[in-house]
Formats: C-alpha cells, sequence, structure tokens
C-alpha cells in the first residue's frame, strides 16, 4: 500500500509494527489471527464490492462534483429550517476544530470542563430565552425533542386519558414524528385547530406551535389554562430567535418547551445535524429525558461542571426506561450557545428584528399589490392566498433562485430570516407578479404579546463580542479538554479512531451546508446520489439489501430497525408478537429503544463466558415462542468476544417466528471479514460515528442507518412530510435525518475502497489482541473467545485488585489523566472493569505509552497494597492532579509532587493538565444546579 493511499494515512501501525504486534500475540500474520478469531460458520471470504480506493485528492473532485449538481437557492421555505450566518470565528474555531469535533462524551468530567461549560452555556441560553427553570443539553432535532416531550408529559400528566392533543398549526414533519412515535406507545394524537375546535373533555398533553407554520403568532394563555384545568401538559414548540421579541412559554405557565436552535449559527445542511433543545418547568427536571450538565465541586471544593444525575443512563434503567439518553448534537449545541456568547442578548434583538422588518415589508409589498395576505400577527413567517395559483408562484419564485413553501393548490408560505436582503423581497413580489415599491414599514409584534423579560444576564453572554475575546474564549475552553487531537481515546464500545480531515473538509462547502431539507428535488441531485452511493456501499459492507439513512443516531437506529420488525409482523397478521428477548450483557440503549417500540423485553442470561447463555435461551424462547418479535443482539458481543453460537442463535430465534436484530455498536470487528446480513440477521442499525468515521462532537452529531434485507425494506422511515400517505415512519424531522454530515462516511468509504476496509478490521482487532497480551500478566482480561483471542476490545478485570486494595476502577481512570489519556469504558458491561477498544487508528508508539502507562499504575496499586503508601492518601486516590495542586505552596502527601504530577513516561514539556481535581457527583446530584453559575461562585 503506497503512502498515496488513504487507507496508509488512516491505519496507525506500520508493516514492521504490525510484525511486532503479530509476534506479541502469536500469529504469523492478519489473515490467520482473523481466521482464529472469527467463527468459520459465519466467516465470509469474499471480496467487497466496492470501487477501487479514490486519493485523498480525487475523492474530494468527486465530491466536488457532486456538489455541484446541487442548487444553493435563497431558502424562504422555512418550517423550521432557516438560512443563518455562522459566524467565522465560531466556524473555523469549533466546527471546523479537531479540539471539539474528535472530543468523547464528556463522562469523564474532569478532561471535559471546556465542553461541559460551553453546554453550559447553551442551557441557560434555553432556559433564559423559554423562561423556564431547567433545560437539557440538547436532543436531536425539533420533531424527536417534540416526541421526547410528549411521553415526558405522559409521565408527569395525573390524566388516564391516552389522548395527545397537537395544533394543526404545528410543523407538519414534528406532526409526522410524534405520530410516528405515539402509536406504538398506545398514545391517541389528535391533531386539531384549536383556535376553533373544542378541545377534548380529558387529554394528557398539548402541543402548541409558536410562531405556528403558517407564521401566525397566538396568545396561548387561555388554552395553557384549560389544558391545566383537566390536569393536562402543556408542550411550547417554540422559535428561540422569536422569543428575543415575544413573550417567551414559561411566562404563560406552559410545563415543557421543544424545539431547534438550527438558526443561531448551524448551516441547515438539508436537514442536520442541528442542536434541538428541551426546557422544563420546575419539579419536571428529574423526568428531563437526555443529558443535563450541572455545577457541582472538585475535591478543593472548587466549582466544577460534570453531567447530572447520570443514573438516568439507559444500561441502569434497561427495560424501566421511557427515553433513551442517547440523543444529544453537543457539537451543533456548542456552536448554537457560542452564537448566543458572540451576540449576546442586544445582537440576538437586532437579528430577530430585523428578520421580522423583512418580513413586515415582505407583506406590505404584497399587500399593496393585491395579495391577500393572512390578517393574522407574525414574526417571520407570510402566509398569502392565490386562487389556484400558489404552484405557479413558487415555479416562478424558483426560477429567481428563491425557494417559497407551496401550503396548497391556493397558499404559498414566505419564511425570512437573518440572511433575507431587499433583493429576496423583490424576487418573491416579482414572483407574486406584484410591482412592489419597497417603503419604511413598522415593524409591529403582536400587542400584548411582546417580550418585557430580560434574558441572557449572565456576564458570559457580555463578554465576547469582539473576535478576539472570541477567539480566546474558544481556544481556552479547547485547551480545559482532551480529545483525538492530544492522544488516544482507548473508549470500549465507542470506536474512537481518526476523522481524517479530507473527509471533514466538505461539510463546511455551501453545496452541502445551505440546502434546504425540503428544496425541490431538483435542486438537491448531488445530495441524493450521494446518498444512494452511500446506501449501497453500507448495504454491501453487511450484506443487507436496503439502508436507510435518516435515523440520527444510533438509538433512532435502533429503534427504526425494532419498528420495521413490528409492522413487518402485524403485515403478516401477527401483530400479537411483541416480545423483545434482550441479552443481559447489552447496552442499555437496546432494552430502551424495545420499550419505545411498544416491545415487551425479556432478558437472556449470559454464561460465565459472557457468551449468550444458548440453554436459557432455548427456555425463553420456548415460553414466548407464540408472542416473539425478535432478539436484539450485540456481535461481536457486548464483552468483545466473536461468539461461537450466533448462526444458532439466529436460527432458534427464527425457528421460533421472531426476526433477528444485530446491534451494529461493534461492526469495526466485521466489517471485510462477515456480514450480519448474511450470516443470520434481519436488521442492524449502524454507527457512523463509530465504524464510519464520523466524528463524536463530545456527544453527537451521530448518524445511525438501519439495514434490513429484503423482506423488511417496505417497512423502512418515509418521508415526513409524506408519513401519513406512505405508512412508513418518521424517525427524524428531515427525509435524510442528519444529511449534512454524510460526506464524511461517504468519503472514508471511497478513499479505502475494499482492500482498505478490510486490513482496518485486522488492524483493529490485531491492536485489541496486542493490548490483551502485555497486559494480560498485570490486570485479567475478563472474556475471550477462540484460543483465549478477543475481538476489537477487551475488559480488565479490577475486582481482585480493588478487593484486595480498595484501589478502584475510578481511581485508576482518574490516575490515567495525570499519564495523558482518556480512560477506557468504565465497569461497562461488568461493574469494577475497564473495557479497551485502541481501534486501527493508533500507531504502535501510541499503544505502547498506553500499555506502559497501565503497567506503571499496576506497580503503583501494588505499593498500596504493600502499605507503602496509605490506602487514602496515594496517587490513585488523589488523581487527578492539577497544576495548582503540585504547584502549592504547601505538600502534605505520603508521595512526592513529582510522582503526582509527572508519572513515569509522561512528556513534561507537553503534559496535558486537567483544569479541575476529581468532582464530586454525589453533591451535584443533591444541590442541583444546571444554568450558569454567578461568577462570585469560583471567586478564590
Amino acid at each position: 500500500m503506497t503512502a498515496e493511499q488513504f487507507a496508509a494515512r488512516h491505519i496507525g501501525p506500520e508493516p514492521a509494527d504490525e510484525r511486532r504486534m503479530l509476534e506479541a500475540v502469536g500469529y504469523g500474520s492478519i489473515d490467520e489471527l482473523m481466521d482464529a478469531a472469527i467463527p468459520e460458520v459465519i466467516r465470509w471470504h469474499g471480496t467487497l464490492d466496492l470501487p477501487e480506493p479514490a486519493t485523498e485528492h480525487d475523492a474530494i473532485a468527486e465530491l466536488r462534483a457532486l456538489a455541484a449538481r446541487n442548487t444553493v437557492a435563497v431558502s424562504m421555505i422555512g418550517l423550521g429550517y432557516h438560512g443563518t450566518h455562522t459566524p467565522a470565528v465560531i466556524r473555523r474555531n469549533v466546527l471546523e476544530n479537531p479540539a471539539w469535533y474528535t472530543a468523547y462524551t464528556p463522562y469523564q468530567p474532569e478532561i471535559s470542563q471546556g465542553r461541559l461549560e460551553a453546554l453550559l452555556n447553551f442551557q441557560t441560553m434555553v432556559t433564559d430565552l423559554t423562561g423556564l427553570a431547567t433545560a437539557n443539553a440538547s436532543m436531536l432535532d425539533e420533531g424527536t425533542a417534540a416526541a421526547e416531550a410528549m411521553t415526558l408529559a405522559r409521565r408527569a400528566s395525573k390524566s388516564r386519558s391516552p389522548v395527545y392533543v397537537v395544533d394543526a398549526d404545528a410543523l407538519p414533519q414534528t406532526v409526522a414524528v410524534i405520530t410516528s412515535r405515539a402509536e406504538p406507545l398506545g398514545i391517541d394524537v389528535r391533531v386539531l385547530d384549536v383556535e376553533r375546535d373544542e378541545l377534548p373533555a380529558e387529554f394528557f398533553g398539548l402541543h402548541l406551535q409558536y410562531p405556528g407554520a403558517s407564521g401566525a403568532v397566538r396568545d396561548h394563555a387561555p388554552l395553557v389554562e384549560a389544558a391545566h384545568a383537566v390536569g393536562a401538559l402543556v408542550t411550547v414548540a417554540a422559535d428561540l430567535l422569536a422569543l428575543t421579541l415575544l413573550r417567551p412559554p414559561g411566562e404563560i405557565g406552559a410545563d415543557i418547551a421543544a424545539g431547534t436552535t438550527q438558526r443561531f449559527g448551524v448551516p441547515m445542511g438539508f436537514g442536520g445535524p442541528h442542536a434541538g433543545y428541551l426546557a422544563v418547568r420546575a419539579g419536571l427536571e428529574r423526568m428531563l429525558p437526555g443529558r443535563l450538565v450541572g455545577v457541582s465541586r472538585d475535591a478543593d471544593g472548587n466549582p466544577a461542571y460534570r453531567l447530572a444525575l447520570q443514573t438516568r443512563e439507559q444500561h441502569i434503567r434497561r427495560e424501566r426506561a421511557t427515553s433513551n439518553i442517547c440523543t444529544a448534537q453537543v457539537l451543533l449545541a456548542v456552536m448554537a450557545g457560542m452564537y448566543a456568547v458572540y451576540h449576546g442578548p442586544d445582537g440576538l434583538r437586532a437579528v430577530a428584528a430585523r428578520t421580522h422588518e423583512m418580513a413586515a415589508r415582505l407583506a406590505a409589498g404584497l399587500r399593496a399589490g393585491g395579495v391577500a395576505v393572512a390578517e393574522v400577527a407574525f414574526f417571520d413567517t407570510v402566509t398569502a392566498t392565490v386562487p389556484g395559483r400558489a404552484a405557479q408562484v413558487v415555479a416562478a419564485a424558483a426560477q429567481r433562485g428563491v425557494n417559497l413553501r407551496l401550503v396548497d393548490a391556493d397558499r404559498v408560505g414566505v419564511s425570512c430570516d437573518e440572511t433575507t436582503t431587499p433583493a429576496h423581497l423583490a424576487a418573491v413580489w416579482a414572483a407574486f407578479g406584484v410591482d412592489a415599491v419597497d417603503g419604511a414599514v413598522d415593524a409591529a409584534l403582536p400587542t400584548g404579546l411582546a417580550r418585557t423579560s430580560e434574558f441572557l444576564t449572565h456576564p458570559v453572554f457580555r463578554s465576547h463580542h469582539s473576535e478576539t475575546a472570541m477567539l480566546r474564549y474558544l481556544r481556552r475552553l479547547s485547551d480545559f479538554d482532551y480529545a483525538l487531537d492530544r492522544g488516544m481515546i482507548p473508549l470500549g464500545s465507542c470506536t474512537m479512531k481518526l476523522n481524517a480531515t479530507t473527509e471533514m473538509e466538505p461539510v463546511s462547502w455551501a453545496e452541502f451546508a445551505h440546502v434546504h431539507p425540503f428544496a425541490p428535488a431538483a435542486q438537491t441531485a448531488g445530495y441524493r446520489e450521494m446518498i444512494a452511493q452511500l446506501e449501497g456501499w453500507l448495504a454491501e459492507v453487511t450484506g443487507y439489501d436496503a439502508v436507510s439513512v435518516q435515523p440520527n443516531a444510533g438509538s433512532q437506529g435502533e429503534l427504526a430497525g425494532l419498528l420495521a420488525i413490528r409492522a413487518y409482523h402485524r403485515d403478516r397478521g401477527e401483530g400479537h408478537r411483541d416480545v423483545c428477548l434482550i441479552p443481559s450483557s447489552a447496552h442499555g440503549t437496546n432494552a430502551a429503544s424495545a420499550v419505545m417500540a411498544g416491545m415487551r423485553v425479556v432478558v437472556v442470561g449470559c454464561d460465565a463466558d459472557g457468551n449468550v447463555d444458548l440453554v436459557d435461551l432455548d427456555t425463553k424462547i420456548d415460553k414466548h415462542r407464540d408472542a416473539l418479535a425478535a432478539i436484539m443482539v450485540t456481535y461481536p458481543s457486548t464483552h468483545g468476544v466473536y461468539e461461537t453460537g450466533i448462526a444458532s442463535l439466529c436460527a432458534k430465534v427464527h425457528d421460533a417466528g421472531g426476526q433477528v436484530y444485530v446491534d451494529g455498536a461493534n461492526l469495526n470487528a466485521l466489517v471485510g471479514f462477515a456480514k450480519p446480513g448474511r450470516f443470520g440477521a434481519d436488521v442492524s442499525h449502524l454507527n457512523l460515528h463509530k465504524t464510519f468515521c464520523i466524528p463524536h462532537g463530545g456527544g453527537g452529531p451521530g448518524v445511525g442507518p438501519v439495514a434490513v434485507r429484503a423482506h423488511l425494506a417496505p417497512f423502512l422511515p418515509g418521508d415526513p412530510l409524506g408519513a401519513h400517505v406512505d405508512g412508513r415512519p418518521a424517525i427524524s424531522a428531515a427525509p435524510y435525518g442528519s444529511a449534512g454530515i454524510l460526506p464524511i462516511p461517504w468519503a472514508y468509504l471511497r478513499m479505502m475502497g475494499a482492500a482498505g476496509l478490510t486490513r482496518a478490521t485486522g488492524v483493529a482487532v490485531l491492536a485489541a489482541n496486542y493490548v490483551a497480551a502485555r497486559l494480560r500478566q498485570h490486570y485479567p482480561v475478563l472474556y475471550a473467545g477462540n484460543k483465549g483471542l478477543v475481538a476489537h476490545e477487551c475488559i480488565l478485570d479490577l475486582r481482585p485488585l480493588t478487593k484486595a486494595t480498595g484501589v478502584s476502577v475510578d481511581d485508576v481512570a482518574k490516575r490515567l489523566i495525570d499519564y495523558g489519556f482518556h480512560a477506557p469504558t468504565m465497569s461497562f458491561p461488568v461493574a469494577g472493569t475497564l473495557m479497551v477498544e485502541p481501534t486501527e487508528s493508533e500507531d504502535l508508539a501510541e499503544l505502547d505509552r498506553f500499555c506502559d502507562a497501565m503497567i506503571a499504575i499496576r506497580a503503583e496499586i501494588d505499593k498500596v497494597g504493600a502499605g507503602e503508601w496509605p490506602a487514602g492518601d496515594n496517587p490513585l486516590a488523589n488523581a487527578p492532579h492539577t497544576a495548582a495542586m503540585v504547584s502549592g505552596d504547601e505538600w502534605p502527601h505520603a508521595y512526592p509532587r513529582s510522582v503526582g504530577a509527572y508519572p513515569g513516561g509522561v512528556d513534561r514539556a507537553g503534559k496535558y493538565w486537567p483544569p479541575v481535581r476529581r468532582i464530586d457527583g454525589a453533591y451535584g446530584d443533591r444541590n442541583l444546579v444546571c444554568s450558569c453559575p454567578a461568577p462570585e461562585a469560583f471567586e478564590g
């Protein structure tokens, strides 16, 4: 493989390093290793049918050609997607900065303080603008946020009614997602014109849009009062930009607010990714789904940030889950929050006022030209009536480079935004056949609905308005964090591999970034061709027949796959099949998704080796044979093992009439060597943010396509704007989900090719076995498969050491920070263990650096065990060590400062220093603070 080939850049170990690693593992070649590791019953010996790998230069040229087939029109469609100006300082220093986009979810808070502060800014922005008490750290998009609001209302309402009322003026794609989510849960969604239709006598929740999809701004206070009178909770899906000028939902008693932050500097991206938001009134915060950043304190009593209420994680709640916590868009939330920081309250008001002024001028010009405009108050959107001519007007506007919304045969919707200019208004007037004169217009908001309360009063929103200040603030926060740009993140089940710059580059191109998801098909030919190619390549890699990229997270892919299984059974007259078997080792998202799909979870045990217990499987199948819908398994197993019984498992479930769902979380151990769609699986979701190189972005964006065999293809997700027509569920609000980041996996697959992908899998498995071989004599490797081999990850068992010395898995994780590493996955799938996944991207030097650190830590544990260091005062118990701690005037500890600060092998010149000491999580949960604390909290 030549240096010109991308695979040589992507894969870390050189050929000579591979030979050393193979020698340590005891094999002569990667093929020999893989033949030994993978059961022959599932082993695939073919060659992937993919194009010959392109060079980085050629791949970019091909993407340029595809991008050129998209038309970047002026979008005035609205419907929750708007043109926006991303400040260059935010685009370059957040979206395009690997310090932000290669980070992992901030479960290790001591090395995530920058991201956590940025997310606290986001939460504060949302709570201030909505007038509610608590907001989470983002949702996937407005549609899924609204669906989560519905289920939150179901949990919190005292009403026993199954009815959920949705305003007919809600965004149509949101209605589709709500309806899709409601049906499996037995929720009766009723779409009503709440201004004219009488509300039902009983209902548990009410969803309102503010402003409405039509643009109308209405006083919802009487509806809120009426809903509360019957015990219902009210969700207001609010436009945050409009809330800078309009009375916020919290001030009329709304219980929940949901929506998107897309227009806060995040490009439309043909539908995503964007950060949705969800906020709640006081008393509902502990029911709030998703991640929640809170303020706690570190070992010195200093304020520090962390993810609060982590006991809500799905691997703990499992089959009791009512939502899925893997629903965040951290990178995009950071962008939106920083947009608010950069503009401040006055800047946001100015953007909103100008947007409203443009809409008012637009309406005045249309009326002056004799066009009927709805006589309602509005913020940025007007609906014009042109009997029988709507399609003609929309076509005329498109010829002038402007996209409008075709409401129906008689009505056209026009939305203004931050990017709207007088020239755009002139083009719209011309499309309507109006010879309008653009003059001064009073931009008046509805009487009584104007905002009077202050917002964004915290100093962070008033301190960084020059580019110099903003640049330094972003740099300061990124310096606090540990991401892949600093070193390896060896997280099991997370596949933190290289996110190559060439893959990332196209995301910022206008032809991909500035396309509305509901733009005319003729304008999106390049996007759709790229997506079709990507779906085809993913089908080839996995052995399935069809793929949908609509799910915008792995959790959503799981839900889509299970809904396809459910629809398949119902289509065959077997709708009574509702039992989903899930191994006890599975990630909690599996059980959560099954519950959300309306299935009953039945847990199957695992044997002493971590494999699915086939005897217990037989028992559970026999007990639930007539009701069996599916089994969800992860392969290789959650324990990082190629289980030999997988083919038998598939056959047993199929014989009982069930379907087999293989979780694609560990696909990086299969590509090129085995295909789930060929060894018995019916459906999988794929994590493009794992195997296929979309960056984790600090906890999102992700993409979780669902891949199925032919018999399930008719039940894949449908277009949200056509969901009521074709009967397919809407999993996310946009037809292709987070399409704006699909150029990343396209480029990865295009540049790797069949040989590169296959070699990457082999090197990933080799790296895991190399780490296991080096560390096995220091820490027991908990599970292994054929001939003692692991798959792409290995589990190090610390429980015997903890029992003997008191040193916990937390101590080891925090001590790794001192050595310059992000900890492996802690206590999953087995409490008291570390699960290590090195991936193919890390070179031998980095693998050895990690192994050396773990071996050195074992020696430190032995010193504690021997009594050389006290159990409560040693480098592990006090880790991580901050610069302030080791440079203090006093050092009361039982070990030298140098041992705490610079453990063996650490580069003194380039050492990463965590900004805070170990954080007290329990304190933060007892004293829940989820918005920016006052500056006085940091004094001293």
